[in-house]
C-alpha cells in the first residue's frame, strides 16, 4: 500500500511538471535496463500506472496490446522489448507514458520514471554511429545529453514506432471500438 501511494505521488509530481507552459528543452526521462532515456515532453500527454492490457494477435512482440484510457483505446508498446532487451517483470515502478505521435496516442511501458529535465541544446550531441547489432536502440536515438553525472539517450518517438505498426494497432483499435 505504501509503495502504491509512493508511486501515485511520483506520477502526480511528474504530471505537475508536464503542465509547465515552456516545454522547449524539457525531457521526460526514464530508465530501461541500466540506461537512461529521454523523450521531449512536447510528445508526452500523461503518465499512468500499469493497468490491464488486452493482447492483439499477430503483431510484433514489443506491441503488448491495447488499454482503455477513459474510454479511448490506446495501443501500448514495451520499450525494453522494442530495444531487443530481455523482457522483465513489471513492478510497482513500471508505468505507461502516453505520447502523441503523428496524431496517434501510444503508450510506452517503461521500467521507472526518472525526472523531467531541462537540457540545453549545447548539451546535446549526436549519437556515435555504431554498426553493431547489439546497439539496436541507437537507431531511435537522435542525441546524447549530458545531465548531472550521467548520459541520457534522447529518443525520436517517430522512429521508435514504425508506421506500419501504428496502422496495424489502429486497425485493432477500430475493431475494438466497433464491438
Amino acid at each position: 500500500m505504501a509503495e502504491e501511494l509512493m508511486k501515485k505521488e511520483e506520477i502526480d509530481e511528474m504530471e505537475e511538471l508536464l503542465e509547465d507552459d515552456s516545454p522547449k528543452g524539457m525531457f521526460m526521462t526514464f530508465q530501461v535496463g541500466k540506461e537512461l532515456f529521454g523523450i521531449s515532453i512536447s510528445y508526452v500527454n500523461e503518465i499512468i500506472a500499469m493497468q490491464s492490457i488486452a493482447a492483439i494477435p499477430e503483431v510484433d512482440d514489443y506491441i503488448k496490446g491495447l488499454i482503455n484510457l477513459r474510454g479511448k483505446i490506446i495501443p501500448v508498446i514495451d520499450v525494453r522489448v522494442r530495444f531487443k532487451m530481455e523482457p522483465c517483470e513489471y513492478t510497482d515502478r513500471t508505468c505507461i507514458i502516453v505520447i502523441d505521435v503523428k496524431s496517434t496516442m501510444i503508450g510506452l511501458i517503461v521500467e521507472r520514471l526518472a525526472d523531467v529535465d531541462t537540457i540545453a541544446e549545447e548539451n546535446i550531441a549526436p549519437p556515435p554511429s555504431l554498426g553493431r547489432k547489439e546497439h539496436e536502440h541507437n537507431k531511435y536515438v537522435y542525441g546524447l545529453a549530458r545531465t548531472k553525472d550521467t548520459v541520457t539517450l534522447l529518443l525520436d518517438p517517430e522512429k521508435l514506432i514504425r508506421q506500419d505498426d501504428i496502422v496495424t494497432a489502429m486497425e485493432e483499435v477500430r475493431k475494438e471500438e466497433q464491438s
